[in-house]
């Protein structure tokens, strides 16, 4: 099989569109949907796979900015539309794609590569790994009640209609990005995300609805959110969708979630989307009645490691020798000296002997400070070659608070 691997040129879109959607089970897209991604998607950052005049393999890189641990916004290909037609499946499209993206990602100077993966296998064997998780709950909200912290009462509400106050609610959702990593910096045009809702994806419920808090008249947190009515014989067992929900303080943060639990005619509150420590579970008077579930999220690849390594800060003193695997991306491959702490660090090549060993893919699990580098050892996945460097590292990895990406991409 001869194919042509190259940048979308003028023309290609719709075939390459479609090819993605295919790949995706063959739906077609909302006229909503499909004119905001193709406002989105930069097309000089994408490419296609193409076998004569048909589009077999789709793949595209977006210019993120992505928080890391110290409250860093650091550089970031925000991998997506990555699709092979099923015609051409186990031919290596996938592979090419993926080599010719993460060169191109090196060459912009881009740190890190990102991406949310439609099914977790198949991304570890190019170098990345599950940093991030999401936590979804449907809450019994007849049986479960919220404990609310001093100055909920202080907190007005009010509906909104959702385009009315997109601006003040994204400049309160960009003051809360560096505070949590994974969280990403939303470019011109990406606010319109949180306003998507194609009448086709609402599964019966509600047109996307709004309530903003206030306090003393400033913006201190907004709810988005459609209401599913529900009935049986004993009377209303609607659901609340929420989609996103952000608060500057514990107690507006408090004062929504008590408004969404109160809702008349619902029994019940869903929220597919939270951080996996998040406050909601400390609130609720019964967490078994939350039924809480979590997933994988946010995958990160370190492209040029040292510099990825360098971009974020340490929770503790750390001075530690990698000795690192990485077939795909072999200039990331050898020794390097990691020392650094919360103002800093620096990551170069040595000689030095090596205290771990492991592939990129566990630095990219744990770039975010989620999962663990003593977890990843109880797997098999790292190795410590001397005694203590597993929990110094480990403990300097982390972050005080779960990364999280707040929407997909």
């Amino acid at each position: 099989m001869t194919t042509d691997l190259r940048v979308l040129a003028t023309g290609d879109w719709d075939a390459w569109y479609r090819t993605l959607e295919l790949a995706f089970g063959g739906v077609a897209e909302s006229d909503e949907e499909r004119e905001l991604w193709s406002e989105l998607i930069e097309c000089d950052r994408s490419i296609g796979v193409w076998d004569g005049a048909a589009c077999v393999g789709t793949a595209g890189a977006l210019s993120f900015r992505v928080a890391v641990p110290g409250g860093a916004l650091v550089d970031a290909a925000g991998v997506t539309t990555v699709g092979v037609a099923a015609t051409h499946r186990r031919r290596g499209i996938l592979t090419s794609m993926m080599r010719r993206q993460l060169d191109d990602v090196r060459a912009a100077g881009e740190p890190i590569a990102v991406l949310t993966a439609s099914e977790p296998a198949i991304y570890g064997r190019f170098g990345y790994g599950a940093a991030t998780l999401q936590m979804k709950v449907d809450i019994d909200t007849t049986r479960v009640s919220l404990s609310l912290p001093a100055g909920t009462d202080d907190v007005h509400l009010r509906y909104e209609r959702p385009a009315d106050v997109h601006e003040a609610c994204e400049a309160l959702y960009a003051r809360q990005v560096t505070e949590r990593p994974g969280m990403t910096a939303r470019q011109p045009g990406w606010e319109r995300l949180g306003l998507l809702d194609p009448q086709s994806e609402r599964n019966g419920a509600s047109p996307l609805q709004c309530v903003v808090a206030e306090r003393a008249g400033e913006l201190v947190g907004y709810v988005r959110f459609a209401v599913k009515p529900d009935w049986e014989w004993r009377g209303p067992k609607g659901s609340v969708q929420v989609r996103d929900i952000e608060a500057l303080d514990p107690a507006a943060y408090a004062a929504l979630w008590q408004f969404l639990f109160d809702i008349d005619l619902t029994s019940s509150v869903v929220a597919h989307n939270r951080p996996v420590d998040d406050a909601l579970l400390q609130l609720v008077s019964d967490v078994r009645r939350c039924d809480v579930s979590v997933r994988d999220s946010l995958y990160v690849r370190l492209v040029e490691l040292g510099a990825a390594l360098e971009a974020r800060t340490y929770r503790t003193p750390v001075d530690v020798v990698f000795e690192v695997e990485d077939a795909f991306c072999p200039w990331n491959e050898g020794r390097w000296r990691l020392t650094g702490d919360a103002k800093g660090a620096s990551c170069e090549r040595t000689a030095d002997a090596a205290d771990l060993s492991l592939s990129v893919r566990e630095l990219g699990a744990v770039y975010l400070g989620g999962a663990s580098l003593t977890s990843l050892a109880a797997a098999g996945r790292v190795r410590e070659l001397r005694r203590g460097a597993l929990t110094e590292a480990s403990v300097a990895f982390g972050s005080d608070v779960a990364p999280w990406l707040s929407h997909g991409f």
